[in-house]
C-alpha cells in the first residue's frame, strides 16, 4: 500500500468513534491487518458488505485512502476507509482543545443562617457574586439550629431569593434539598459567564506601537 507508511508503528494507538463513543484501542492499518476478509465501511459511513481483505486494500489504494481496522474483536473485523493520518491530526487537535478548555471543577461554599440580616445576605450574595463569575461553582448551605429545624420553609425561601438575585449569572444546578441539619443548594455558572471568567485570566496582548502623547512629534515621541 503506498499509504501505509504514513504510519510508522506497527500498531497506532489512537481515539476513533465506534457507535457515537471514544474508546482507546490499539489499530491496525492496511497490510497490517491480518484478516482473510473484512466488513468494509466507506468513507462517508456506508456499508460496503464483507469482502476480501485483498479487495478491501485495492479499494483503499484506488481512493488514496487508509483500510482501518475499527472493531477488531468483530467476525469478520470491520474496517473503514479513511485519511488515518489526517484523522489523527484531527483527533489530536480535538483532544488538546478539550483539555485547554477544561478548567478543574471549583466549588466553593457559602454557608447562611435562616434569619440573616439583610447587610450580612448582601455581603454573603457579593460573595456568592465573585465566585460565579470566576467561573466557580457555588455550594450554598443553610444552617438551622435548634427550633430553627422545624422551619424548613424558612430555608427554602431563602435559597430561592438567593438563586433569584443571581440569576443573571448563574443557575440552580442542584435544587435546595435537607441534610440533617443543613439545607444545600449548588449554583452553577452560565456558560458564557465561563467563558467571560476564561477571557478574563487571559493575558493581555501588548501594544508593540504606543500612541505618541498629545501634542507630540512622533520624532519626539521617539527620541524624547
Amino acid at each position: 500500500m503506498g499509504r501505509s507508511s504514513v504510519i510508522s508503528p506497527e500498531h497506532a494507538k489512537t481515539w476513533h468513534l465506534v457507535r457515537g463513543g471514544a474508546i482507546t484501542v490499539e489499530v491496525r492499518i492496511n497490510d497490517q491487518i491480518r484478516a482473510r476478509e473484512v466488513r468494509l465501511v466507506g468513507p462517508e459511513g456506508e456499508q460496503v458488505g464483507i469482502v476480501p481483505i485483498e479487495q478491501a486494500l485495492k479499494l483503499a489504494q484506488d481512493v488514496d485512502l487508509d483500510l482501518v481496522e475499527v472493531a477488531p474483536a468483530a467476525r469478520p473485523p470491520v474496517c473503514k476507509l479513511m485519511d488515518y493520518g489526517k484523522f489523527k491530526y484531527e483527533a489530536a487537535l480535538k483532544a488538546r482543545e478539550a483539555r485547554r478548555n477544561q478548567q478543574q471543577t471549583v466549588i466553593k461554599e457559602m454557608k447562611l443562617r435562616p434569619k440573616i440580616d439583610q447587610h450580612d445576605y448582601e455581603t454573603k450574595k457579593g460573595h456568592v457574586v465573585r465566585f460565579l463569575k470566576g467561573g466557580d461553582k457555588v455550594k450554598v448551605t443553610i444552617m438551622f439550629r435548634g427550633r430553627e429545624q422545624s422551619r424548613p420553609e424558612l430555608g427554602f425561601r431563602l435559597l430561592s431569593k438567593l438563586a433569584d438575585d443571581v440569576a443573571e449569572l448563574g443557575f440552580v444546578e442542584s435544587r435546595p434539598r435537607q441534610d440533617g441539619r443543613n439545607m444545600i443548594m449548588v449554583l452553577a455558572p452560565h456558560r458564557n459567564t465561563k467563558q467571560a471568567a476564561r477571557e478574563a485570566t487571559k493575558p493581555a496582548a501588548r501594544s508593540v506601537n504606543r500612541p505618541a502623547p498629545e501634542g507630540t512629534a512622533p520624532s519626539e515621541a521617539r527620541h524624547g
